[in-house]
């Protein structure tokens, strides 16, 4: 983003990140806005691509997900097309929900959520480990999730270095 973030926008993000849902008066309200600056900042906010969406949040047990697992991915090969051709097959797959492409010993780390363990090894082994250019997967299973991702830390936003 060209603009710097000023201070009354990243009230504005921390309160949509927290809820939402928020009307423009109650997110005017809660940031010290009238409604009119509120609601330009955030049409700004959404124009520039600094909030990409509106979601609900869900409780992946709730809905019978019991396996969050994060999967290591080596590749046969590292060229930009190969990978490339990996992630977009990769990005197919509804059990994967998140996939990135990582430095070290591994090309990739996919998150992956299935009901439970006999359905999480249909899919390894019949869906995730029969995709060309797989070279070794490596899968660490979450015991406990400590601190799920709840949203953006603000507080060093519009600094600059």
């Amino acid at each position: 983003m060209g603009n710097p973030i000023e201070p009354a926008d990243v009230r504005i993000l921390e309160a949509l990140q927290e809820d939402g849902r928020l009307t423009n008066q109650a997110l005017a309200d809660k940031v010290g806005l009238s409604t009119s600056p509120s609601w330009r900042r955030v049409r700004q906010l959404e124009e520039t691509g600094v909030i990409r969406g509106y979601k609900a949040v869900l409780d992946r047990r709730a809905i019978g997900l019991g396996v969050l697992a994060f999967i290591r991915v080596k590749i046969d090969s590292h060229s930009a097309a190969e990978a490339e051709a990996f992630a977009s097959e990769v990005s197919r797959l509804e059990e994967v929900v998140g996939c990135y492409s990582i430095a070290g010993d591994a090309d990739f780390l996919l998150q992956v959520v299935s009901a439970d363990l006999d359905a999480y090894a249909d899919f390894a082994m019949s869906t995730l480990r029969r995709l060309p250019r797989i070279k070794e997967m490596q899968t660490t299973f979450v015991l406990k999730e400590i601190k799920p991702f709840a949203g953006f830390p603000l507080g060093f936003a519009g600094r600059r270095a």
